[in-house]
């Protein structure tokens, strides 16, 4: 299955929700192959339908590179603990930046597998973190709206000259 070319910030793509997925059948596994596909390609830790233009609300994630990929489809948080804790994120939409981001440290999340079957997962720590990343991104909430105005616009600044240079070389 095929990688698939990456949607860049700023575009617009990047802030819609995705919509449901209600058919669980061979175009979604499909999809989920072309999305692990593109996850490898790019050594990315997680990717959504909407970092490749899909409104799909899919999302695979693996917290660190030498785990095992999992796929959400459909992932809803259902608790988020009042503890937070601070990670480095980032995105493969906005490369060469990133950031620490305050979230929950612990979170409990429902969610479906390609055949549609209902599961529960805790996570903790940078798992925690990074279910709760893509699930943003998912909602068409983009990463860098989780910090201080002050932090996203040197972001910004940073991602700018990241790209002008990368234009360059």
């Amino acid at each position: 299955m095929p990688a698939r070319p990456l949607v860049l910030y700023p575009d617009p793509r990047l802030r819609l929700p995705a919509p449901p997925v209600t058919s669980f059948d061979e175009a979604l596994r499909a999809f989920a192959g072309d999305l692990l596909d593109t996850l490898l390609s790019v050594s990315a830790l997680g990717l959504t339908g909407p970092h490749v233009g899909a409104p799909v609300r899919l999302t695979i994630i693996r917290a660190a590179l030498d785990l095992a990929p999992r796929v959400y489809v459909n992932p809803e948080l259902v608790f988020a603990s009042p503890e937070t804790a601070r990670h480095r994120e980032g995105s493969v939409s906005m490369p060469g930046v990133d950031e620490e981001v305050e979230r929950p440290a612990r979170v409990r999340v429902r969610f479906c597998d390609l055949d549609g079957a209902a599961h529960e997962a805790e996570e903790e720590g940078f798992a925690a973190a990074c279910l709760q990343h893509e699930i943003d991104q998912l909602d068409g909430v983009f990463w860098i709206e989780r910090l201080s105005r002050l932090k996203r616009e040197r972001v910004l600044k940073r991602y700018a000259k990241a790209a002008a240079t990368a234009r360059r070389g």
